[in-house]
């Protein structure tokens, strides 16, 4: 016969299962109820634990005495759950403590100064140029413009960049477009083109602390007197870039901390040497040689033979590193930097690589500063590398703009972490987690103040552009501060939070949390995938916001520009130069818009050897457009010819292979042609024009299979197109190196 039992007995004879299956299954509930006690978790994130806990409860031996209870209100089922596992707990019918499940899953992490410290921080930066990366956010609204600006740059508000890296502007293309030299020849010296300047007058206005950076990409043609070598003469080379350094001092009162070689292109002793003693030699003592700017650590062979080269650099600046630094860079005991390093998309996969890089940078590599390349995408899109910066701004014509995770990402140490804090010691304060991720800690010279910041990024959602990732694991953990040496009387710390989620859902960013109470220099952290903490003694961090900016919108249907709105030399708005520099110039009191380089610069990559120059304007998707421009070349060291263009399909440093329909004239020989490439060897049509000089216009007009050319006010042309490329921008530029000057430009295209 069956014995009967009530509920009681029941629990008494299952205890002992139902304490299997609760530790098992309710582990990882009871740390997140813990987490949620120590650092304030709000009521929504307590329901879903609880939610959880309600789960994995029903299917318990102990739910089977509630669950034929019918039309019980969801809250009451929650709290339901709750009870019975208190009461289980306190009726001792589970013989065991809360804290009991943590016994057998949590790892100490000792911060402990007693044992010394490591390497000095300098600073979390972001880079503009390299190139052309911020040529859109000029001629942004005000409004939207200082509230990128304040992004990046304002303190304790979100990226709160340190460091901020600029191109010196050599008239080549060195990835998205070229910036204009300070001197485009020998004989002549200009200090307000392009816009790095006007950038960091900026950056300097919202943080006087924050360091300057220049590095040329290229160099004008001039400095290499025929060959493609910008150290042929090392003293007119040095020269050239103390004289950006001191146009920075005596136009814009900026002052230069740090000076780089030639960028991821080979350096040169001599010229390191001698840029230094010139440097010196012009009162500017205090600007620091970082060197390489390059890819892997061969400079530390030099420095290792050379006593002076290594008494002359501040810095070794490796570019993508993937976070490890060479035992030889290492033995030379000076500082490392990942001067250039990112180059992601600025999704959540990029806010995953920027936090491991941050930390992983010094717990692998003893680098001291990061900086991310780039500043801000706010090139167009349909350029190489799309959505890699920081933020993103490539819509001034609506004033849209987006605030990314990498922002929040850079927030995390920024905000907390000033340069010339230290890095505890390796294993002491900074480290790999035992479940994966890494941590790291750094103190004031006082050693009165803490900051820890932990990333526990997952290999697939936190894979960096460059270089490949190897594989690792990363699980879910806890883990116990413990706080020692000058630390050790600390009784909470300021807890900030970042969640990254993928697959569409809202990640959340840098959001304040209670503070971690310590009893006894211990407090317990349970650490998820995918996540970043900033635990630190100071108060002061804050997420700044501002209203939601406004919405996206097509490039404009139509477009004109006279260049009558701009100052002398300012590089016109839209026009985005791909070879060549363009920049405004007063020609018998008119502004005019004027190429003015004059031979191929030493370049960085090969889009200069098509020896044309180009500019391209409005959106890639265009398939029709009709552009017209009027032009003039100048007599003395003219081009020998200009085009128009249409569905122009690539730029950047592949912009010498650029196809599209392109309409050139040339006014001394009297000829013109239609190419499918900026390179005019697929001609479609040819013919000749009026023999003549002086001003004149041409306007090239494209619909879905038919171009049409005009040369003043003529038709000269109209053929069937080629079936590719089917869309692209529109651009105008000419057939050589050398002077023309464009008067006016007009665009129009029926449809975004």
């Amino acid at each position: 016969m069956k014995e009967n039992r009530d509920g009681s007995d029941l629990l008494q004879s299952r205890s002992s299962s139902f304490e299997r299956i609760v530790r098992v299954e309710f582990s990882p509930i009871l740390q997140a109820i813990i987490l949620a006690q120590n650092t304030g978790q709000n009521q929504c994130s307590l329901k879903r634990i609880l939610n959880q806990f309600a789960r994995n409860l029903g299917r318990t031996p102990l739910y089977s005495l509630f669950s034929r209870q019918p039309n019980l209100p969801t809250i009451s089922v929650v709290l339901l759950h709750c009870l019975v596992f208190s009461w289980a707990l306190k009726s001792k019918i589970l013989d065991f403590e809360v804290s009991d499940f943590l016994k057998d899953d949590q790892d100490t992490i000792s911060f402990d100064d007693s044992h010394g410290l490591g390497r000095v921080f300098e600073g979390i930066g972001a880079i503009s140029g390299g190139g052309a990366t911020s040529k859109l956010l000029v001629n942004y609204p005000k409004k939207q413009r200082d509230e990128i600006l304040d992004y990046l740059f304002k303190p304790r508000f979100a990226a709160s960049l340190q460091i901020f890296k600029v191109e010196i502007g050599g008239d080549m293309q060195s990835t998205d477009g070229t910036e204009a030299s300070h001197m485009h020849n020998s004989w002549e010296e200009n200090y307000h083109r392009g816009y790095e300047w006007w950038l960091m007058k900026e950056a300097k206005m919202r943080n006087p602390n924050i360091k300057l950076y220049g590095l040329p990409w290229g160099f004008p043609g001039w400095l290499g007197k025929g060959t493609h070598n910008p150290y042929i003469d090392p003293v007119q080379t040095a020269d050239y870039v103390v004289n950006w350094i001191k146009g920075a001092k005596t136009v814009y009162n900026l002052t230069i901390d740090y000076i780089g070689i030639w960028n991821e292109r080979p350096y040169n002793i001599t010229y390191i040497k001698t840029l230094r003693r010139t440097l010196d030699q012009n009162g500017f003592q205090n600007t620091k040689i970082i060197a390489p700017d390059n890819n892997g650590w061969k400079i530390a062979k030099d420095i290792k033979k050379d006593k002076d080269l290594k008494n002359i650099l501040y810095a070794i600046g490796n570019h993508y590193s993937g976070s490890w630094s060479s035992k030889e860079a290492q033995d030379t005991k000076m500082r490392l930097w990942a001067s250039e390093d990112y180059n992601t998309y600025d999704n959540e996969v990029g806010g995953g690589c920027w936090a491991r890089i941050l930390n992983r940078n010094y717990v692998n590599g003893f680098m001291t500063s990061t900086n991310a390349w780039n500043l801000v995408c706010s090139y167009y899109p349909g350029l190489t590398y799309p959505r890699s910066g920081l933020m993103t701004a490539t819509q001034p014509w609506s004033g849209q703009y987006i605030v990314p995770t990498p922002v929040w990402v850079s927030a995390h140490t920024t905000q907390f972490v000033p340069v010339g804090w230290t890095y505890l010691q390796h294993n002491h304060g900074v480290g790999k987690l035992p479940k994966g991720g890494t941590y790291v800690s750094l103190t004031n010279k006082a050693k009165d103040q803490l900051t820890i910041i932990i990333e526990t990024m997952t290999h697939d959602h936190s894979i960096c552009v460059r270089p490949k990732l190897p594989p690792y694991k990363v699980d879910p953990q806890t883990v116990t501060i413990s706080l020692q040496g000058s630390f050790k009387n600390i009784g909470k710390l300021n807890v900030w939070h970042s969640k990254l989620l993928y697959n569409g859902s809202q990640s959340q960013m840098f959001m304040q949390q209670k503070p971690l109470i310590f009893e006894k220099g211990q407090a317990q952290l349970i650490l998820g995938l995918d996540e970043v903490y900033t635990l630190t003694t100071s108060s002061k961090g804050k997420k700044g916001t501002y209203s939601k900016p406004p919405d996206p919108a097509p490039f404009p249907l139509f477009i004109k520009d006279d260049f009558s709105a701009y100052d002398e030399f300012q590089e016109p708005f839209y026009i985005a130069p791909q070879i060549g520099s363009y920049e405004v110039r007063k020609v018998n009191g008119q502004n005019v818009m004027r190429q003015t380089v004059l031979q191929r610069p030493i370049y960085w990559c090969q889009s200069e050897t098509a020896d044309k120059t180009i500019s391209v304007i409005g959106s890639f998707n265009w398939t029709e457009t009709n552009m017209n421009v009027e032009f003039e070349i100048p007599v003395v060291n003219g081009t020998d010819g200009v085009f128009v263009a249409a569905r122009v399909d690539r730029g950047g440093c592949s912009t010498n292979g650029a196809k599209g329909v392109f309409f050139f004239v040339f006014p001394i020989t009297g000829k013109f042609v239609v190419t499918n490439d900026l390179a005019r060897t697929k001609v479609l049509h040819q013919g000749s024009v009026p023999i003549g000089s002086g001003k004149h216009q041409m306007s090239l007009g494209v619909t879905k299979t038919k171009a049409e050319g005009y040369y003043d006010l003529k038709q000269i042309f109209s053929i069937d197109l080629p079936a590719t490329p089917k869309n692209g921008w529109a651009a105008l530029g000419t057939d050589s190196f050398g002077l023309a000057d464009f008067y006016s430009y007009t665009l129009q295209a029926p449809h975004a």
